[in-house]
């Protein structure tokens, strides 16, 4: 299940130059514009940018504003660790039919930009549920185009998402416990 449903999304590749553009852009420029956004919307949504003294108020808003970005990168690095123990190929060196759109090295699961994505849009749901929705958007575009360049199969991709789901909800968790002490 999990190859026909990779050859279903890699079908939509090498079938235009232009689509194979969108693919690439989703996969690999994307995810630098959705940190970019996550990063202008936290500081925006706690008024830095529009204080009589922003950097007062990044001080006092800090910890929410970093903690998204320390869960994305916790949940990234738990990625690094688990992608050396499970040792999974990329489809494109299981696949011999499969020429991907860009290839990447190491291993596939789980997908590395999956996880981290995920960890962002949940640490940002569990703060701002409606923003979050939106976020959790553009991780499922980041990993269903990863999948489309050729360089996950699904459950790496879903693996991904599982973790740093996961990762964000035990900060979110272990972050109200020490809150309410």
């Amino acid at each position: 299940m999990n190859d026909s449903i990779f050859y279903f999304f890699f079908s939509f590749a090498h079938q235009s130059e232009f689509v194979d553009t969108v693919i690439k852009f989703l996969a690999v420029d994307f995810p630098y514009m959705v940190m970019i956004l996550a990063g202008i919307f936290l500081l925006f949504h706690h008024d830095v940018f529009r204080a009589e003294s922003p950097f007062q108020v990044f001080l006092k808003k800090k910890k929410e504003i970093l903690s998204v970005f320390a869960t994305s990168a916790l949940a990234w690095f738990l990625a690094f660790v688990l992608k050396s123990l499970f040792a999974t190929e990329r489809p494109f060196v299981l696949l011999s039919q499969v020429e991907p759109l860009l290839r990447e090295s190491g291993y596939a699961f789980p997908s590395g930009h999956a996880t981290f994505f995920s960890a962002l849009a949940f640490s940002i749901f569990f703060l701002h549920k409606n923003i979050g929705y939106c976020f959790m958007l553009f991780a499922l575009v980041i990993g269903v185009a990863r999948i489309m360049l050729g360089v996950h199969f699904p459950g790496d991709s879903l693996g991904g998402f599982i973790l740093g789901a996961l990762v964000a909800y035990v900060v979110a968790y272990f972050g109200k416990m020490y809150k309410m002490r």
